[in-house]
């Protein structure tokens, strides 16, 4: 496992609020590439919402981070991402720095993220942000969230699971203190990917509001996971806290009885971006 600096160790104590080595997140970075996720005026009660429902962190551009009452923040820990791209460019796969470590700690983060998407056309440009990024953030111990997708042209499956453990690996190599990225095809493949990797990863919720989410979330605890950043899922939910309720009972594992439930596997694609 990869051995960290005692301030790094402090911030990603934080960043599982139940001190079990798991984690919850939140992202709510969504509006740069989908547009308005809720009405500005109530984007603080979406924050309320999450953390009463227990998420470990919420994941939002520097921006929004600082509209949000630092007071909702007591209980749960910000993460400041550092990539963006639109649908509105030639290439939407193409993620581009556009905030910095220094900036995020100037906010309060406690964590901050990147997003590389490898088999686009500028994997190469994204690797190096990536990097770059790590450095600073082991100069200033910070813990960095690598979120990292096969996506793009060269990309026939998504969801292979030796591409998925391809691509956490690249995370854990380049400096990324946790990474994230999508589910395999099938899931039971969850559990190699994991194993293969020297840094907790965490799988992304999807979007297929069809899906049991309780299940899948068993599923990814089960097979190994360190936890699960559950964005749209949530926001999109009529009732975020009561999700969150259920997702943190099986992420925390306030409710073991929920863990004989079985997973169908999801087989859309996660847009997070």
């Amino acid at each position: 496992m990869v051995t960290l600096d005692a301030g790094t160790r402090v911030r990603l104590a934080r960043l599982a609020r139940h001190r079990d080595g798991r984690f919850l997140f939140v992202p709510m970075d969504h509006s740069v590439a989908d547009g308005p996720i809720v009405p500005a005026a109530g984007f603080d009660e979406l924050v309320r919402s999450v953390v009463a429902g227990g998420a470990d962190a919420i994941v939002v551009h520097k921006g929004r981070a600082r509209t949000i009452d630092p007071a909702l923040l007591r209980d749960c820990s910000l993460i400041v991402h550092l990539s963006a791209s639109t649908p509105h460019s030639p290439d939407s796969n193409a993620k581009v720095l556009v905030g910095g470590v220094e900036e995020a700690l100037r906010l309060g983060a406690d964590a901050v993220s990147v997003h590389v998407n490898l088999g686009s056309d500028t994997e190469a440009r994204q690797l190096a942000d990536l990097g770059a990024v790590a450095d600073a953030c082991q100069r200033w111990s910070v813990p960095l969230l690598a979120m990292i997708y096969p996506r793009g042209p060269r990309i026939a499956d998504p969801h292979d699971p030796v591409l998925l453990a391809h691509a956490v690996n690249v995370a854990a190599d380049l400096g990324a203190t946790l990474v994230k990225t999508t589910w395999p095809v099938p899931m039971s493949e969850l559990a190699t990917i994991t194993a293969s990797c020297p840094v907790p990863v965490l799988v992304a919720g999807g979007d297929d509001e069809s899906a049991d989410l309780v299940a899948y979330a068993t599923a990814a605890v089960d097979a190994g996971c360190a936890g699960l950043a559950v964005g749209r899922r949530v926001f999109r939910s009529p009732a975020p806290t009561a999700a969150l309720k259920a997702l943190a009972s099986v992420v925390h594992g306030d409710e073991p009885a929920a863990r004989h439930i079985r997973f169908a596997p999801q087989q859309r694609e996660d847009t997070h971006a």
